[in-house]
């Protein structure tokens, strides 16, 4: 079965129709689907639609949160309800086809656990293209996975690539990167990109900012996640070093000095002994830190949920089960 997670934020005019193409793509290809509507906080009438959608099909399963959590939120708590083996989270502005969902698990089926969208023609204001081709570029160079568009909204992947990977802040945009360090096997899809129909972008020009820290956060979890000492001590290390050197030479000038009465002068005037002294400390704090961290790490279970739910609407599968049980 194929698990369709849709993230929600006020696009009540756009769920009726993307329900109707995807209800088209799998009568016509004959898939098993389940849709996974996760209402992150609109104020608007989609959770009104989503309740209309799932009494017409006994498909659509959602969720409603209390408040607007993000989108990691969203697709976290989706994965979390999908029972599908295969996963794919699309945007529900209908900028994505649902007409690609049979590429995309042709992709799978090619050995793939991961197949990323790539928005080839991508029918946004320019404004948005050309950050988001830097973007691209610098999480391709930092994280080693070479990918054009990270940040694509239509991604599908194995049910086991959801069960290893953990979703907050703004890390949805890098669900194959993490995939990738954990040794699943990435690919990449053109899809086809269309314009906005209704509504407006839910992304502003924080995003980018936010966008860079959270690379910086993924680049520090996929590379030393499970071993934060070998950066934070490394680094420690380094500084201790250089300021080890420095006090060593000013060591040696003071002996020569006040011992055999070369003419070197004093060292308590020199910047050279607050510079090693300082560099000496906080080579000692990092690796120190580098240690808490290895405390925290080797002692902390799984993070806890990130966001609250409201409202369910299990669907038939979950009916299933329970007329089982």
């Amino acid at each position: 079965m194929l698990s369709i997670v849709i993230p929600v934020l006020n696009e009540s005019e756009s769920l009726p129709q993307l329900h109707a193409e995807i209800g088209t793509v799998a009568a016509q290809e004959n898939l098993d689907v389940e849709l996974v509507f996760v209402d992150d906080g609109s104020t608007d009438d989609s959770w009104q639609v989503i309740e209309k959608l799932a009494e017409q099909d006994q498909r659509v399963r959602a969720i409603r949160f209390r408040r607007n959590f993000g989108k990691a939120a969203a697709l976290s708590a989706g994965l979390e309800m999908a029972d599908g083996e295969f996963i794919m989270s699309m945007d529900a502005d209908l900028q994505d086809d649902p007409a690609e969902i049979p590429r995309f698990l042709e992709k799978l089926a090619e050995g793939n656990d991961v197949v990323n969208g790539w928005k080839q023609r991508r029918l946004d204001p320019w404004h948005k293209v050309y950050p988001s081709k830097v973007f691209n570029y610098m999480v391709s160079k930092l994280t080693g996975l070479s990918l054009h568009d990270h940040n694509c909204g239509v991604k599908c992947f194995r049910s086991q690539v959801a069960q290893e990977i953990e979703l907050y802040g703004e890390l949805h945009r890098f669900v194959p990167v993490l995939a990738h360090a954990q040794g699943f096997r990435v690919a990449e899809l053109p899809v086809n990109h269309r314009s906005r129909e209704f509504g407006h972008s839910k992304y502003g020009v924080r995003r980018f900012l936010r966008g860079f820290l959270d690379l910086l956060t993924v680049k520090f979890l996929t590379g030393f996640g499970q071993r934060p000492q070998h950066m934070l001590g490394a680094t420690g290390l380094l500084f201790f070093g250089i300021g080890g050197l420095g006090i060593g030479y000013l060591t040696l000038v003071w002996i020569l000095t006040n011992v055999f009465e070369f003419g070197f002068g004093p060292i308590g005037g020199r910047p050279l002994l607050a510079y090693s002294i300082a560099f000496v400390l906080l080579g000692g704090q990092l690796m120190s830190l580098g240690f808490l961290a290895e405390l925290v790490v080797a002692n902390s279970p799984r993070s806890t949920r990130r966001y609250s739910i409201r409202e369910r609407i299990a669907g038939a599968n979950q009916a299933e089960e329970a007329e089982g049980t």
